[in-house]
């Protein structure tokens, strides 16, 4: 059980939960064997009247020591740190909003490019924007467990988003050029998006641009390319992909390519090849953003190594908190602070949650188990049986709930490892099948902010997350390419091998 110690109104650090639970448990001898048993160990046991003096004061005096006297709360880790009465809860969400009004929240991924694509074959006569579309149904012929959709205009704007970098990924089914040729489209898409609603959006290609587009009363809408599959191994088309107002790329999707691992793929390289690491050089000249989310950790410290400029994270979580790949190790987080870039927390449950990651890969065994083709599973052919018999494993097993406390515990633990400097918000909407409970849409950024202001979060920190951290690294990589650029000309550098060598 993870347990969170932390006086009322305080941070909360899990480092001291566990050494005020090992003092309880160190003095054991002096509890009866009730005072162990599981009940009395119990979350309900455990809770704050449980710790209280009153409480404790029949079981043994030294439980009153002052090493036990200073953790006056304790909770289960993803509840907030305090119980605000109605005042306090109203004062925390207008130091938000106050926050909000002065500092664009940005947000480091968000998927409805390819969503549209998907449900509306990208076309605005089919989809306005401008509605709130969190109670419509997907369209005929999109798949029946198809969420609503997480973003439109009227959410974006009671969510205070003031930047979104959109993502205009392309399948890695999809290779060579018809991958630079589908990106072509989705950028174009990006671009529609603006004309059609120039009151909302507008273009943003520096941190410059995203504070006077959001002084103006607009959502900065940014450019970034998901999978270094997307340039077919050419620098000059990541130089094109630059020019056309891309300003981040993830070195990888969920498969390696012929120069990168991913985090979810068999690695090849260990790492980066050597025109992996010239395309690192080659975005910081150009004063693109280089994106480690998805990539191996392998290729997160070679990237580290080889990066003049900050990286981001664009959508990734904590790894000390949930073992999911597709997260940051602590040492990694400790190597972007020395860096300056930045870790944007994933909402996605399977990376915030360990108890779904773990149910995410017993519904993958057991679906596996029942049909898995060409020559596995129990009812291999019976299409109808192995689709009961998983509807009755689903009843039985049912999908853990993940809320928005999680979320904030891995943006702590960023915090608390990287520094508050280089932590900020990727939700990844649009591109999950489903959100925690609390973060079900664009909307829901305040009441995170919100949750950490409970937690004792200062405002000028809350901006830090919001906004501020990511604008200080697009700035600094825009300095860094500057004087790049004086240096050296464009690299002609070649790819060893086709896009479509990497492993599948």
């Amino acid at each position: 059980m993870s347990l969170r110690f932390g006086p009322a109104g305080g941070a909360v650090r899990p480092r001291a939960a566990s050494l005020a639970l090992r003092a309880l448990l160190s003095l054991r001898l002096a509890l009866s064997p009730l005072a162990l048993s599981p009940l009395a160990l119990s979350p309900l046991a455990l809770s704050p009247l449980a710790l209280s003096p009153l409480a404790l004061a029949p079981l043994a005096p030294a439980l009153l020591a002052p090493a036990l006297l200073a953790p006056a709360l304790l909770a289960p880790r993803s509840a907030s740190a305090t119980s605000l009465t109605d005042g306090e809860e109203e004062r925390a969400h207008a130091r938000v909003e106050r926050v909000l009004a002065a500092t664009p929240l940005i947000d480091g991924h968000n998927d409805l490019p390819w969503e549209i694509r998907e449900r509306y074959h990208g076309r605005f006569a089919e989809v306005d924007l401008a509605q709130d579309l969190s109670h419509v149904p997907p369209p005929a012929g999109a798949p029946p467990d198809s969420p609503p959709l997480m973003t439109d205009i009227p959410r974006l704007r009671a969510g205070h988003v003031g930047g979104q970098f959109w993502s205009v990924w392309v399948p890695v089914e999809h290779t060579g050029p018809e991958a630079v040729e589908l990106t072509l489209q989705q950028i174009d898409w990006v671009k529609r998006l603006c004309a059609r609603y120039p009151q909302d959006f507008e273009l943003a290609y520096t941190a410059a641009d995203v504070r006077r587009i959001h002084r103006a009363g607009r959502i900065a809408s940014l450019i970034g390319i998901e999978g270094g599959h997307q340039i077919d191994g050419s620098l000059a088309v990541l130089r094109q992909m630059y020019d056309l107002g891309a300003r981040y790329m993830t070195l990888t999707h969920v498969r390696t390519t012929s120069w990168a691992d991913s985090a979810t793929d068999r690695p090849l390289h260990h790492g980066l090849t050597p025109f992996g690491i010239e395309v690192v050089h080659e975005m910081n000249r150009l004063g693109m953003l280089v994106d480690l989310s998805h990539v191996s950790p392998e290729v997160m410290r070679a990237a580290l190594e080889a990066s003049a400029a900050p990286v981001i994270f664009s959508h990734s979580s904590a790894r000390a908190l949930v073992d999911h790949p597709r997260d940051v190790p602590d040492d990694v987080l400790k190597r972007v602070a020395t860096n300056g870039g930045i870790v944007m927390v994933n909402f996605f449950p399977a990376y915030v949650s360990a108890a779904r990651h773990r149910w995410e890969a017993d519904r993958a065994a057991e679906k596996a188990r029942y049909d898995d083709p060409p020559y596995g599973g129990l009812y291999i052919g019976q299409p109808e049986r192995a689709q009961a018999a998983l509807a009755a494993w689903d009843e039985a097993h049912p999908k853990p709930v993940t809320t928005l406390a999680q979320v904030a515990d891995h943006i702590e633990h960023v915090r608390e490892i990287a520094g508050i400097d280089h932590v900020g918000l990727g939700s990844d909407f649009d591109g999950i099948p489903d959100a925690p409970r609390g973060l079900e849409g664009v909307d829901r950024f305040p009441a995170l902010l919100t949750e950490l202001a409970r937690r004792g979060w200062p405002d000028r920190d809350l901006a830090k997350l919001a906004g501020e951290n990511i604008l200080r690294v697009m700035a600094e990589a825009e300095r860094v390419a500057v004087g790049l650029r004086a240096a050296h000309g464009p690299s002609e550098a070649l790819a060893p091998a086709p896009e479509s060598t990497g492993a599948h």
